[in-house]
């Protein structure tokens, strides 16, 4: 990992670069793979699972035995977590519901909003190095809870077929309606363009590769809404002379093992941390299964020493982490100063992997800086709010006049006389 000491304000926007990720470059390849499933439907799905996933299929769905078969192979400790996970993520979830309040903004202007469901959602969830089966209670959770009337969920399958089980089990759990055993850019392609087999949805969410990222970058332009744009994963911990170095490195390497293109960064004020979390990351890393991957993700990773606090939290808002980790003293104190982040883990005892699984709040974040404008998937990710307004003899006499003042302004008639006609109605 690199370490920068006291960097000046001017290289803060060099310093803090993510790792890139040029979709660019394969856009020419995501068209075809995209243009052919609109095109072919089902036939050219299959021919790309065989092409991509290595996997002869006759059927996109899975089947009813498939379903139990995969369920009964998990653990029972493992169902046991997935079923506390979900019930916590459902009750976090629950109380975001919108309750929408009726305003009379003049006598006889009366106002208000409807929250209603998005009807049908696409789910991927990545099936590679790490089968996320935690993402599918982080996305059909809240989906459920609002309403949707359709769950659709596209994961790939091994190449005997298989969906892996704790992922079939989760989608039980938190109540998917339909899975498919597709992936990649073709997975996405089913489910903005509709196929024989997999329903077009409304809106798609869930992370993946540089090629799912693309697709739903090009789907998004005219086809389907998405979740949010995606980059590789990261984390930030903020720390003081009070934190664990272990519980640092610990922090760091959860994140690292994400991806190789995942970043890590330390901004504390203590020198000693530094060399500190240096000796735990290489004792730690030493022991993990996936250390070729963290290894290479902390190249792109940084420890950085400020002069104080205020220097932390002002690179803190900058840099607008994923993943926020304040272990410092005072982290109350430091969380009131936050504008720009994902989702805050507070204190000694709050680990990233608290959020990613278990404590209830949603792991489907803005990465790449978009915590600036940005929220991460919640209730509101799953609904959207109608306006209406009723408006009575009373209110139109209220309101009238300035419609018509208004409409004459930008020369648009048609909309002063559709008040006109009325205000004379009532003469």
């Amino acid at each position: 990992m690199k370490i920068i000491k006291y960097p000046n304000k001017e290289s803060w926007g060099e310093l803090l670069k993510r790792p890139t990720l040029n979709v660019n470059a394969l856009r020419d390849t995501v068209s075809q793979v995209l243009d052919r499933v609109r095109q072919e439907g089902d036939r050219a799905v299959i021919e790309y699972e065989a092409l991509f996933d290595k996997v002869q299929l006759d059927t996109l769905s899975v089947t009813p035995d498939e379903m139990e078969e995969g369920i009964a192979q998990v653990s029972p400790e493992l169902k046991s977590a997935i079923e506390l996970a979900h019930a916590n993520i459902e009750k976090f979830h629950t109380v975001q519901r919108f309750e929408g309040k009726r305003i009379e903004t003049r006598p006889g202007v009366t106002c208000w909003q409807k929250s209603v469901a998005i009807e049908k959602v696409g789910l991927y969830i990545p099936g590679g190095t790490a089968p996320l089966f935690s993402t599918v209670l982080m996305l059909a959770t809240p989906a459920r809870i609002a309403g949707c009337r359709e769950i659709v969920l596209c994961t790939p399958p091994n190449r005997e077929g298989k969906i892996h089980p704790a992922i079939l089990c989760a989608a039980r759990v938190a109540g998917v309606n339909r899975i498919f055993k597709i992936g990649g850019v073709q997975a996405i392609g089913a489910m903005a363009y509709g196929t024989e087999s997999v329903p077009k949805v409304y809106k798609i969410f869930g992370p993946g590769n540089q090629y799912v990222t693309a697709a739903k970058q090009q789907v998004s332009l005219r086809d389907v809404a998405i979740d949010m744009p995606a980059g590789p994963s990261e984390v930030e911990v903020l720390a003081d002379a009070t934190a664990n170095p272990a519980f640092v490195a610990a922090d760091l390497l959860s994140q690292a093992e994400h991806g190789v293109d995942s970043q890590a960064i330390l901004v504390t004020t203590d020198e000693h941390l530094i060399s500190n979390v240096e000796e735990e990351v290489r004792r730690q890393l030493a022991a993990l299964p996936r250390k070729e991957i963290a290894s290479r993700s902390l190249e792109n990773s940084k420890l950085i020493l400020v002069k104080d606090m205020d220097e932390a939290m002002e690179m803190t808002n900058e840099y607008a982490p994923e993943h926020l980790i304040i272990e410092t003293a005072d982290y109350m104190a430091q969380a009131a100063r936050v504008v720009n982040a994902g989702s805050v883990f507070l204190g000694l005892l709050s680990p990233e992997s608290a959020g990613d699984y278990a404590s209830g709040t949603n792991h489907t974040l803005p990465t790449n800086g978009y915590a600036k404008a940005y929220s991460g998937v919640s209730l509101d990710s799953f609904i959207r709010k109608i306006t209406f307004q009723e408006i009575t003899p009373e209110g139109i006499r209220a309101i009238g006049p300035a419609i018509e003042t208004m409409a004459a302004a930008e020369q648009l008639d048609a909309h002063k006389n559709a008040v006109t006609v009325r205000l004379t109605s009532l003469l």
